[in-house]
């Protein structure tokens, strides 16, 4: 197959992802688990430049062979939007493509609690949406941002890499900016988007000290400003976020933390019965106690406080599982395996 036949099988099938290794088949990855393309054989390293070729412009191409690991996006005759990532693995060059839906689902679409949305109603704070790679982070933000898109005369930046979700014409002033294509880095578009007049703020990924100083001062300048990260809980994401700082600053980071947070989503896509995924959430919204913990260092409380506070739409992860098996939407045995807490999973089945 072509590369543009490998794009239209993607979407054809519905696929989250498309894999070209080298030594390998071509490998699509559908409700969470990789398939071979049907009928394909072993690449060979020539024939992965040969799609790198297709894929990459001149420009890109030089940055991957002076980095050896490229980010960037493609669009496929208006059919779909992918997100690609270049990489070397022994010695030879390889693609992990991410496809990225043409249009912005809403939370009923996509079976999100409908009390998420409230948070685009807000007119500042931090919100952080977290979880592994490749459980629906960005899709989450992006119908968030679309919902305030449709509904407010907003300036909304942001600041991704590469793009990911393009809106459609709403209410919203929605400028994109991609790193290396628009900007120089992260860097350098944090410290100028104070002076491009936003109401929210879009930082597509955390990754550093800097990156995630600078989101809690657009934040606390009176932003909102929406951001993901790589971590498994509510709880583990406030910890990481102060533990990336030196101990010194620690206790203003608490401080500062304390006083931009408004809430955590952090989800999981779980393989349904029916084939498909469905996402399971912990929901922290941020309280004036949940705010007295992150500036006392008692994170170790927030969990318990999330299991109690289910009237203000708190929930945790093993109730939104508990929740999935008893709706029969998926298995006791597939929820236990996504469980942080097991026993307390086990006990909500019963």
């Amino acid at each position: 197959m072509t590369i543009q036949q490998l794009l239209e099988l993607t979407i054809v099938r519905s696929a989250s992802d498309l894999h070209l290794v080298a030594g390998f088949f071509p490998l699509l990855r559908v409700n969470g688990e990789l398939f071979p393309v049907p009928g394909e054989e072993i690449i060979t390293p020539s024939r992965v430049e040969e799609f790198i070729n297709h894929l990459a412009n001149q420009d890109q191409a030089k940055i991957f062979k002076d980095t050896k690991e490229l980010d960037f996006s493609f669009d496929f005759q208006e059919k779909g939007r992918f997100r690609i990532n270049l990489y070397y693995q022994k010695g030879n060059p390889a693609v992990s493509l991410r496809l990225i839906p043409p249009t912005i689902k809403s939370f009923d679409d996509l079976g999100l609690p409908k009390i998420i949305g409230k948070l685009s109603d807000l007119k500042q704070g931090f919100i952080l949406v977290t979880g592994p790679t490749g459980h629906g982070k960005s899709t989450t933000i992006a119908s968030l941002i679309n919902r305030i898109n449709q509904s407010r005369a907003v300036h909304v930046i942001t600041i991704e890499d590469p793009i990911e979700y393009v809106y459609p014409p709403g209410k919203a002033l929605i400028s994109q900016r991609e790193i290396l294509s628009d900007t120089k880095g992260w860097n350098n578009a944090l410290r100028a988007v104070l002076r491009e007049d936003p109401d929210v703020v879009l930082i597509g990924e955390m990754r550093d000290l800097e990156t995630i100083a600078s989101a809690m001062t657009i934040a606390e300048t009176g932003h909102l400003v929406f951001a993901t990260l790589h971590t498994n809980s509510a709880s583990q994401s406030i910890d990481r976020i102060i533990d990336i700082f030196p101990q010194h600053q620690q206790p203003q980071i608490r401080i500062q933390l304390a006083s931009t947070l408004e809430a955590i989503i952090s989800q999981r896509l779980i393989s349904t019965i029916n084939p498909g995924r469905v996402p399971a959430v912990e929901l922290l919204f941020t309280t004036p106690a949940v705010r007295n913990m992150i500036r006392e260092a008692k994170t170790y409380l927030i969990d318990n406080l999330i299991q109690t506070s289910a009237e203000l739409g708190m929930v945790n992860l093993e109730s939104s599982l508990a929740s999935l098996v008893k709706n029969g939407k998926i298995t006791s045995e597939v929820a236990l395996k996504y469980a942080l807490r097991p026993e307390l999973l086990s006990k909500l089945l019963v």
